[in-house]
This record gives structure tokens, C-alpha cells and sequence, in this order.
């Protein structure tokens, strides 16, 4: 993908570089007016998610809180949100941030951390007093994860869900079922029938214990259910794939949530979601932006269930938004998208050991806070034994090694995709990598037939920055969509595992005085975020398409020249695609379409 930078998020997760225990420092109050009580909400195997929770049993308010306490050698903090956490040795303080600080009588705050080993804390001091009054361990321990449903007596409407008591110190006082994330019950059993369902749809289900103290553990894995009857909306044999994109960074600037796929009418005519970008580091697939993935809260009126996020609700951010939007649209599935242009670089190393790479892209998309949301991963290595934003040199097995690790690892229940050159040019990057080779063990391939032109060469020509096919005085040979698909066929790739890609901005250069295209020019044309690139909704009023050329639309308007696909132009590529027996589409990224979702709907209707 060519879009890739993101606005950093100013509250981003604390990353520590610590190894031991954790400890919260604080204000001056008597224990006994406030407590402390440690809750390990999650448990990965090779770490854990903890909470605090600070709470005023006093009759005066409290401006200030520490939390302090011991971890065995072996297990630490490495990062935290909602506090200001410090270590020394295995000794670990929390203190208060400066807006959750005052606590009034009978009020309670939480924060919480990521941690790896196994330990539990002990010697808690809250504001250097004991944490409960008395002892030196922390207060009441939150249950533990009920077992994983089990589904029975599946009719159209319905279906009965069965699990295994979780555990507590004091006893379970009830469970809440989770339809899709969204609490649709709370029982005092372990056992719960689903009605009001629709014939033949997806639905996933997850359960979380309660204990007397009103406590809430973690949420247990999930299991899929579809009802009987119906039909599969689900991209089947002979359907069409329908991808977008959305982006980790677009919360931010763009201001484009999940939620914007409802209202634009967008998640009714998609089929899946590539959710971008995962970060390669040292060779492991690594969250990105935390904050954005899984921290943001969002209110009543912006999210997808209209329900508001709540301070200590085990996921929010992005990923509980699309967790939402399946059980809205169960028929959608989502994608982890690792690399892109700007992450690209650490795949030489993951590609030394591809076993290695694939066990830990498997552990974030499986995380089991997140593990109900992803159905597959998708790599964008761009470019595997060439250059992008750095020059790779694994060689041309690389890619197809790392492939083929990725499917072992994953198997055949999820899917597994990589986004790739659309070089067609003889010896250019498609010939670098053994495409053909690594497609045996993927699903499809995104092909990403756009940005072959544009303002990087400031003097023009000016081109169509994603022509179908060639045309007389295409700048470069082979940069067209058609010899790029030809290409990949040749190789051995069936076309079925071939989407074609449509970009959802434009590209553009200023002092043009040529409307056709071939026009010299001066530089970059303004855009909103980016110089020389605009998004189609910006460019469908600001500079109107004023002809086509190779299956696109160029537009010149005063000085300016763009190129962009419009939902005639897509229809065009549509036709094609399906002429050439290709498995469908996807574009890159939903926030560069109207608000109505013009272009989404231009994918769908030319797919049909």
C-alpha cells in the first residue's frame, strides 16, 4: 500500500523496558481509607493483562494515589495504561495520571498493564499503606475465564450455548453471554439458549464470569455458530471478493472509524476487511499503534452497537469496533494486514526464520482478547528481492518460504493472503519473487495495479497513475494492470487467487497547461494530507473528470492534473476482471469514498 504514515497518538500505551515487578507510588492517606485489588484479566500463555483497581472507603476525597508492589525475578510490566508505572529491580509504582487522581468517598478507578512471565504481585502498599487494610496481599481476586462454549440444538432461529464454570475466591455470582461482544444475557447457570436469530447467518459467542464482588474476569474463547436455513452471503464458489482496506492511523486525522462503514453503506457490499497496518519487528509480527488497535474509547453515538465503551471493559479501540460490525454483519470477514510501504523492512529478517514469523503473527492474531475478530492474516511485503522504501535482498525463494511457513502455522481455517507488485515490466519486481511458487499456499493475491505514475516525477509526463492496459506513450512499459495480471498468470497463479486493485484517491501535478496526458508539469499538485494525492471525494467536485484514457479518468482543472477511478471507470475494470476469470476485488482505503459509499457500491454492482 502506498498511504503510510500515521498520526502518533499523544496517549499512546507506556512501553517499558522492564523485567521484575510492578509498583504504584503514592499520596499521603491513611490505609485505611482507600484499597487496592489486583485482577489478571487475561492470560496468554507468554503474558498476561493485569488491573488495579484504587478505591476511596474513606468519608473525605482522596487528590493523589501510589500503588506499589513485588514481582518474582521473572515476570514484569511491559506496558500500561490509565497510570504513570516505574520499576526498580522486581519493585514496581503506579501513580495516578493528572486526570484521574481524585477520588471522591466510595468512587474507584482502574488502571492496567501488559505484562509476560507468570508471577503474581505481592507486598502491595497503597499510598505506603497496606493495599487492604491489613495483609500485605493485594485485595480480592477477579474469576477466572469460563470454558469455551459449545453449541447445540441449532435451528433457524436459535441455538443453545454450554460452558464450564470459571473459578473464584469467593464464589461466581452469574455470567454474562456475549453475542458478537455485545452482552445479549446474564445467567446465574452455564447454560444459555439464543433466540430471535436469523436464518442462515454467522454469529460467535463468548461468556464472562462475575463474581460476588461484582468483578468481572476474563472472557472466554469463542465459538462460531450458523443457523440452518437460508442462503450463504458469504463470498462462496462462483462469488466475488470485495476487500477494502481500513487503516490503524485513519481514526486520527481522517477522522474514518468502523462505524463510518454502516453509515456509508459500505458494509452490506464487502465481503472482507484488510485491517492495516501490523508492524514487523525483529522479525515477529507486533501490534502497531495500541492505542487506536485496542485502548480508544468510544461513546454511545460513535460506535457500531451504540453502546459506549466503559473504562474497564477488556477491549476497545478498532478491533472491538470490528468485532461490532461482524456481529452486525456476520457474513464479513477481517483480515490482520502486517508491512505495507513503511514496515516493509523487517521482513528480510522475518524471512531468515519463517517458522519463527509465523508462530508470532499467529499469537497476535489469536491474541484471546482479539482472537473472535480475525479470520486470516495478509502480508504486504513491498518488495520481496527488490526495492520499495528499502531494498530487500532474501532472494527470490523468500517470499514463497515465508508463504508457505505462514499456512503451516495458520492451516486451513484461516485465511492467508499477501498484497503484491503490479510490475509487469520485463525483469521488474514480479520476476524478482517466485509469485507463482508461494500462491499454492495462499488465497488470493491483492494485486496492487494502482500508483504506477505520479508527482514523484515532478516534470511529468503526466500518466494515469492506474491504467487497466497500455496505451500509445505510456511513460513504462508493463505498468498496467493487464500485463500484471498476464504476467502473474504466465507464472502459474490461477486467476481466481488474482484481485485487481482500485485506488480510492487520485494523483496529481501542478503546472500543467496539457489536458491530455503526455503534459509536462512543475511539481506536486496540493493535497489534503499528502502532496501530489488527493481522495476521490475531494477530487470528484474540486477537479471533475474530463476524459478517460486505458480504462481510467484524468481530469485538468486550471493548472492541475489528476488521475482517479469514478464509478464509471470501476465499472469498466469490473467487466474486465470478470472477463479474465479473476476472483474479485479490493481497494485501498474506504476513507477516500463519498460518504453514500459511491465507489464501494461501483465495486459491487460491476462484481455481480
Amino acid at each position: 500500500m502506498r498511504f503510510r504514515h500515521r498520526v502518533a497518538a499523544g496517549f499512546a500505551t507506556l512501553l517499558l523496558p522492564l523485567a521484575g515487578l510492578v509498583g504504584l507510588a503514592a499520596p499521603a492517606h491513611a490505609a485505611g481509607e482507600a484499597t487496592a485489588g489486583y485482577t489478571k484479566t487475561q492470560d496468554w500463555g507468554t503474558g498476561f493483562e493485569g488491573k488495579w483497581t484504587v478505591k476511596n472507603t474513606g468519608t473525605t476525597t482522596i487528590s493523589s494515589w501510589t500503588v506499589e508492589w513485588d514481582f518474582p525475578s521473572g515476570t514484569s510490566v511491559t506496558s500500561a495504561w490509565d497510570a504513570d508505572v516505574t520499576s526498580s529491580g522486581t519493585h514496581w509504582t503506579a501513580k495516578n495520571k493528572s486526570w484521574n487522581g481524585t477520588l471522591a468517598p466510595g468512587a474507584a478507578v482502574s488502571f492496567g498493564f501488559n505484562g509476560s512471565g507468570s508471577g503474581s504481585p505481592a507486598n502491595c502498599k497503597l499510598n505506603t499503606g497496606s493495599c487492604d487494610g491489613g495483609g500485605s496481599v493485594p485485595g480480592d481476586a477477579g474469576p477466572s475465564a469460563p470454558g469455551t462454549p459449545t453449541a447445540s440444538d441449532v435451528t433457524n432461529t436459535s441455538v443453545k450455548l454450554s460452558w464450564s464454570a470459571a473459578t473464584d475466591d469467593n464464589g461466581i455470582k452469574n455470567y454474562d453471554v456475549l453475542r458478537g461482544g455485545t452482552k445479549v444475557a446474564t445467567v446465574t447457570t452455564t447454560s444459555y439458549t439464543d433466540t430471535g436469530l436469523t436464518a442462515g447467518t454467522d454469529y460467535s459467542y463468548t461468556v464472562q464470569a462475575r463474581d460476588t464482588a461484582d468483578q468481572t474476569g476474563p472472557v472466554s474463547g469463542a465459538v462460531a455458530v450458523r443457523t440452518t436455513g437460508g442462503t450463504d452471503p458469504g463470498p462462496g464458489a462462483g462469488s466475488k471478493v470485495n476487500l477494502g482496506y481500513f487503516t490503524e492511523w485513519g481514526v486520527y486525522g481522517r477522522n474514518y472509524h468502523v462505524k463510518n462503514l454502516v453509515t456509508s453503506g459500505s458494509a452490506s457490499k464487502i465481503t472482507h476487511i484488510n485491517y492495516a497496518f501490523g508492524n514487523v519487528k525483529n522479525g515477529q509480527c507486533v501490534v502497531d499503534d495500541t492505542f487506536a488497535a485496542y485502548e480508544k474509547a468510544y461513546t454511545a453515538d460513535q460506535s457500531v452497537s451504540g453502546m459506549a465503551d466503559t473504562w474497564d471493559q477488556p477491549l476497545r479501540g478498532n478491533f472491538n469496533q470490528l468485532r461490532q460490525l461482524k456481529a452486525k454483519y456476520p457474513n464479513i470477514k477481517v483480515l490482520y494486514s502486517f508491512g505495507g510501504w513503511t514496515y516493509s523492512g523487517g521482513f528480510g529478517q522475518a524471512a531468515q526464520n519463517p517458522a519463527a514469523f509465523a508462530k508470532s503473527c499467529k499469537a497476535v492474531v489469536e491474541d484471546p482478547r482479539w482472537a473472535d475478530v480475525f479470520d486470516g492474516i495478509d502480508i504486504d511485503w513491498e518488495y520481496p528481492n527488490a526495492c520499495g522504501l528499502t531494498c530487500d535482498t532474501s532472494g527470490p525463494a523468500a517470499f514463497k518460504n515465508l508463504m508457505q511457513a505462514l499456512r503451516t502455522e495458520f492451516g486451513s481455517n484461516y485465511l492467508v493472503t499477501a498484497a503484491i507488485t503490479a510490475d509487469g515490466s520485463s525483469g521488474g519486481k514480479i520476476d524478482a519473487a517466485d509469485y507463482g511458487g508461494a500462491s499454492q499456499h495462499l488465497d488470493w493475491y491483492n494485486v496492487m495495479t494502482y500508483d504506477y505514475f505520479g508527482a514523484w516525477a515532478n516534470t511529468g509526463p503526466t500518466a494515469p497513475h492506474s491504467p487497466l492496459t497500455s496505451y500509445s506513450g505510456i511513460p513504462t512499459a508493463g505498468f498496467n494492470s493487464a500485463d500484471a495480471i498476464a504476467k502473474l498468470k504466465s507464472k502459474g497463479v490461477p486467476a481466481a487467487k488474482l484481485l485487481l486493485g482500485i485506488g480510492f484517491y487520485g494523483r496529481g501535478w501542478t503546472g500543467v497547461t496539457q489536458s491530455a496526458p503526455g503534459g509536462t508539469a512543475t511539481g506536486a499538485a496540493t493535497g489534503t494530507y499528502e502532496a501530489g494525492i488527493e481522495d476521490y471525494k475531494v477530487l470528484k467536485n474540486s477537479c471533475p473528470a474530463t476524459g478517460t484514457i486505458a480504462g481510467t479518468a484524468y481530469a485538468h482543472c486550471g493548472s492541475n492534473w489528476w488521475s482517479y477511478d469514478t464509478p464509471a471507470t470501476i465499472g469498466t475494470k469490473m467487466t474486465w476482471a470478470k472477463d479474465q476469470g479473476l476472483g474479485g476485488a479490493f481497494f485501498w482505503e474506504f476513507s477516500g469514498d463519498t460518504s453514500n459509499g459511491e465507489l464501494v457500491s461501483a465495486i459491487n454492482n460491476g462484481l455481480k
